[in-house]
């Protein structure tokens, strides 16, 4: 069967987060959870299903740009695509027209996402395996032809990344197995959003512990004074043995960060996330060199727009701690690229995760990463937020902090369809006038 793709949907899910202020922070105080969600037909009755991360407003642009997309997507067959992925990927995001409008990032490049996303999903399906499976079991040099190499060949060419994935080949089974084993580890940020009141935090905080939980993200950035007080109340639930980071979601300037940090290094952070604009590369490298005194890292990449600006951020020491997004980078193929560059400048890869599906999505690639790149657990972690996975059809499944590998077929990226439909905007259920 050659599983041609003979149509391609995509839909506005949005779901009212805002409301309880859950993913609240310092520059998105009332964020809807979202997805542009994409369905992949195919002549042989098999799906493939993908998604893109959104807050809200301007999700319905993103459907127009996925809509935008289709066109070069409709009538391919899978087995074309995945025989030459590498080119397939550069057809979508370097269209001779649309390239203008991005290229490989910002709007078209979260529709590029979305739509690779749903082809992954479908290959997995039609290999039977679970997608973090399906990368395992391919051969190194399978892995290295889905990766577009233009532009990063000055930090990792196509023969150092092969290297790399020979290298991982010993040992490769025992890791595996161990995952399926113990799991990945992850740490929360459920307990502290900006928005919770205190006693709200208390009491996720007590119930995580109890749960196993021993890694604790806060919100922080807009009132220094309040942080030292939230910070200061986790760090007195947690006690000194577990770990903190802290996260400003780009609140602030160079300068003021490095100040602001400094004043919370009593609370002994592993790491301040996005401490100023996603952009700044620069930027980024000097808050890293004036907090590495204090033992704290800067991490990021949730809004990185592709991997060219990762592998700056990577030359110039400008992150200790890298962070992949399986929706906002060009899905799994330039996710590979950013995971191999960051092993090859010996940065640990803790991914950003929470939103809708986020989880589901990136749990894939950390178990890829660990089985077949990094061997390593040092100072790694996923992300875990508790909300949403009730809309998938599977979700996540967490044990004792550790994400437990999925087994079923595909990239855990199918919504319940009556979910989708009761959240789809504007004319879901949730979203009629009351």
């Amino acid at each position: 069967m050659f599983h041609k793709i003979i149509d391609l949907t995509v839909r506005d899910v949005r779901f009212p987060t805002s409301s309880e202020q859950h993913g609240s922070d310092a520059m998105h105080t009332d964020p809807d959870y979202s997805a542009a969600y994409v369905v992949i037909n195919t002549d042989c009755n098999v799906k493939g299903f993908g998604l893109t991360f959104t807050l809200g407003k301007g999700t319905d642009i993103v459907v127009c740009a996925v809509k935008s997309l289709s066109s070069l997507v409709i009538g391919k067959s899978l087995q074309d695509i995945v025989g030459d992925f590498r080119g397939f990927y550069r057809l979508l995001s370097s269209d001779s027209q649309m390239r203008w409008l991005g290229p490989e990032k910002g709007v078209m490049h979260l529709a590029t996402a979305a739509v690779l996303n749903a082809v992954w999903d479908l290959w997995a399906r039609v290999e039977g395996k679970p997608l973090w499976k399906l990368l395992v079991d391919m051969e190194p040099k399978q892995i290295v032809s889905c990766i577009d190499f233009r532009y990063i060949t000055d930090a990792l060419t196509e023969e150092e990344a092969l290297d790399i994935l020979m290298k991982a080949q010993e040992g490769k089974r025992q890791r595996e197995e161990q995952m399926l084993k113990e799991g990945y580890p992850a740490y929360t940020t459920s307990c502290a959003w900006l928005g919770y009141p205190d006693e709200q935090l208390k009491r996720l905080c007590t119930d995580a512990l109890k749960s196993g939980w021993t890694k604790f993200k806060v919100k922080v950035g807009a009132d220094l004074e309040d942080d030292k007080r939230r910070c200061r109340l986790i760090r007195d639930m947690i006690g000194p043995e577990n770990t903190l980071m802290i996260d400003a979601n780009q609140r602030w300037d160079v300068s003021e960060a490095i100040r602001w940090v400094s004043k919370l290094s009593e609370f002994r952070p592993l790491w301040i996330e996005e401490p100023t604009s996603p952009d700044d590369i620069l930027g980024h490298a000097a808050i890293s060199k004036a907090l590495a005194p204090l033992g704290i890292g800067v991490a990021s990449g949730e809004q990185c727009h592709n991997r060219v600006m990762f592998k700056q951020f990577l030359q110039a020491s400008a992150l200790q701690f890298v962070q992949i997004d399986s929706c906002r980078l060009g899905s799994v193929n330039e996710n590979l690229a950013v995971m191999l560059m960051a092993h090859k400048f010996t940065v640990p890869v803790c991914p950003h995760a929470g939103g809708v599906g986020l989880c589901e999505l990136v749990q894939h690639l950390i178990l890829f990463d660990y089985i077949c790149i990094s061997a390593d657990l040092n100072n790694r972690m996923c992300e875990y937020v508790d909300h949403l996975h009730e809309h998938f059809t599977c979700p996540v499944i967490i044990e004792n902090a550790h994400y437990i590998p999925p087994k079923s077929p595909g990239y855990s990226s199918e919504m319940v369809e009556s979910s989708v439909l009761k959240h789809q905007y504007p004319n879901g259920e949730v979203w009629k006038p009351k």
